[in-house]
Parts: C-alpha cells; structure tokens; sequence
C-alpha cells in the first residue's frame, strides 16, 4: 500500500483470516474498523489490537450494524459463516448471512464511493471438470446441493459485486481463495489443517473423509493476506485466483502432520461427506501477472508453523492471540 495514511473497514475481522489482516493494515500504520458477530470469529483473536488507537472493534453483524456513522476508504469484506458442519446443519443463516450482509455492504460503499474487496472461494468452482482451475472456469456445482448455502451465496455474491460495478460504479475486488491455513485458529475449527493437528496432539486418530485420495491446495495465511492488501491497491475488477499452486492429497497431508508433531496417531477412513471435490488447485497466473504476488511458504513450513503456535497457546504461553 501507498504511504498515505487510509483508513479501512474489515467485515469478519474477528474471524481466522480476518484478525492476521487486521493485524497487517495497523501495523502498516492505517486506520481499522473491524465488524464482526462474533458468530465463528473470537474478539482474543484481536485482543492485542484492543488498545491500538488506530484499531476500533464493532460488535454487530453487517446486517444490522451502523455503517453510516463509518468512514473509510476502503472494505475488506469477508464476513461469512463457513464450515461444512455448520453449512449442513444451518443452511439458511449460512446463505441468508452472506447475501444479505454482502448486498448490504455493497449498496452502502456504492453510495459512499467506498472500493470494495469481496472475499470469495474456491469453493465457487465445485467438483471441478477443469484442472488446474484458472478464473475463466465456470465451476461445476450442485445448487441444491448440501454444500450449496455455502457454494451459491458466494458464488451470486461475485455476481452482485459485478451488478453494482455495472449500474453504480462500484470500485470492487474479488479474490477467490484456496485452503489458508496458519496460526489463530479457533480450537473447534473444523477445517482440515486444525482438525488433523488437535488430533495429533492428542494422539487421537485423524480421521479422513473417503479414501485420502481427494487433494487441495493449501495456502499460509501470511501469504493470503499479501495477496488481499495488493488486489486492494491494484484497483483490478475480474476475480483473481489466491493460493497455493500445488496440490496435496489429504492422506499425504496427514502422514505430514504425523511426522511434524512426533505423533502416533492412526489414520481412519470414514465414509465421504457432503459432496466433496475430489481435486482443488489454483491457477495463479493472473496474481503473477497483474499483483506480482505468488506464496512464499512452503506447505512443510507453514505447517511448523501452525503447529508451534497450537502447541505454545495449549501451554498457556499466548495472552489473546500473540
């Protein structure tokens, strides 16, 4: 970012990607409106931001919250409730909570002249029939499917970001992302990277969805968060692929994490759930090109990384997140 002093609005700033960009805009010295529900985020996760002057913590959902009285020059919008559990279990606040919250963040930053980064995923691509896949795929989904509350919000949230930039000359972003994974989350994640680590902790069994076969790609939240600041900046309209350009089976990915923690932990297989891909791998091509952006850490570091951070914070070393 530029050496003015801006000031920016990040929705689910509470949540696990949103606290590291909090946490990124006010050490570059910006000014950060953090909103959050605190449905899935955690106000620990930016409890060393508290007594920051330049960090102000707003307890509302985006719905409902009081976005008139804020000012800012730009929106990091990732506020969303994920998670397959709770995608299968509550549908409706799952897809209610995403469109609702993003027509409304839109049609507000359209008024104010506010840019706009939506925050998408892959998740938009499906059960890909393209491989790797690259911004031009379409994706290949089930719309009544059980994944699809999830899936179609984020999915008809591109194409709202794409109405408003029509008829309202909207300033928007979106970034569609891959697996992030690091240090911060919360402890009944239910995501693979910490399901895995906990288990192995505990030298509980790591339990896979089908045959362990299925791949993803796995990107450090680090790297996550350089790619948003600079599609931010770039001022770039088209969705753009963030993540890790290479793909790891997620029985590799827990024969790793058996290795890292020292665990002897078994691996299960249970039966498949809710529709899952069987292969996830970004084209990175256009961040190369138009952000200058690729990720720097390697699955095996990041992972080290995650790990050292769950273990210090299970022994009482962290106070909040750090």
């Amino acid at each position: 970012m530029g050496k003015e002093k801006k000031a920016y609005m990040v929705t689910g700033g509470a949540g696990f990607i949103g606290n590291h960009l909090c946490r990124k805009l006010v050490g570059n010295g910006y000014k950060v409106i953090c909103v959050d529900s605190l449905i899935t985020g955690q106000i620990e996760s930016v409890g060393d931001l508290l007594d920051n002057p330049g960090f102000t913590f707003v307890e509302e959902d985006v719905r409902e919250a009081g976005l008139n009285a804020i000012s800012v020059d730009g929106v990091f919008h990732l506020a969303a409730i994920c998670g397959v559990p709770r995608v299968e279990q509550q549908p409706l606040q799952i897809i209610l909570n995403i469109l609702e919250g993003t027509s409304r963040i839109l049609a507000w930053a359209a008024e104010k002249k506010v840019r706009v980064l939506f925050v998408s995923s892959s998740e938009i691509y499906g059960n890909p029939q393209v491989h790797p896949q690259s911004e031009r795929y379409w994706g290949y989904t089930n719309p009544v499917g059980p994944r699809s509350p999830y899936v179609e919000a984020k999915r008809a949230g591109e194409a709202l970001c794409r109405a408003y930039r029509i008829e309202k000359g909207l300033e928007v972003s979106v970034a569609r992302l891959f697996n992030v994974y690091g240090p911060g989350f919360r402890e009944d994640d239910p995501r693979v990277i910490p399901r895995f680590i906990q288990a192995a902790l505990a030298g509980e069994p790591l339990n896979l969805y089908g045959t362990g076969e299925a791949t993803r790609s796995f990107c450090y939240v680090d790297d996550i968060i350089q790619g948003l600041v600079s599609l931010m900046d770039s001022g770039f309209s088209d969705p753009v692929n963030l993540g890790y350009p290479e793909e790891t089976e997620i029985r590799e990915l827990a024969k790793i994490i058996l290795r890292i923690t020292d665990s002897q932990s078994d691996i299960n297989c249970l039966p498949t759930i809710c529709e899952d891909p069987l292969r996830r791998l970004p084209d990175i091509s256009k961040a190369k090109e138009l952000l200058k952006w690729e990720p720097k850490t390697t699955l095996e570091v990041g992972l080290r990384k995650t790990i050292e951070w769950i273990v210090k914070k299970r022994a009482g070393r962290f106070v909040g997140y750090r």
